[in-house]
């Protein structure tokens, strides 16, 4: 099961207040060719496991790459930079 951490959902809200102020609108989890995970701006698919945060859709998954994220938390890290997401295995 995929485990998306209450810091984790915050950011991801930030992250889309910064871009964009609808409700509907979600970052989905996409894998880039270089294996890399990465987020785009989207609307919530057919099947798609929709995780919320204050009744924002905040992360869009796809069923086929939900089930590649079966035991898969996404958090939060602080670095020099500022507040990273991680995805670790459980």
């Amino acid at each position: 099961m995929l485990t998306v951490t209450e810091n984790a959902r915050q950011h991801l809200k930030n992250m889309l207040l910064d871009h964009i102020d609808d409700p509907e609108i979600g970052l989905r989890l996409t894998v880039e060719p270089t294996r890399q995970f990465g987020l785009v701006l989207d609307r919530e698919g057919l099947g798609d496991h929709v995780v919320k945060h204050k009744g924002s859709k905040v992360l869009l998954v796809a069923p086929e790459l939900l089930t590649v994220l079966s035991e898969v938390t996404i958090d939060t890290k602080d670095t020099a930079e500022g507040a990273k997401l991680v995805i670790s295995r459980e």
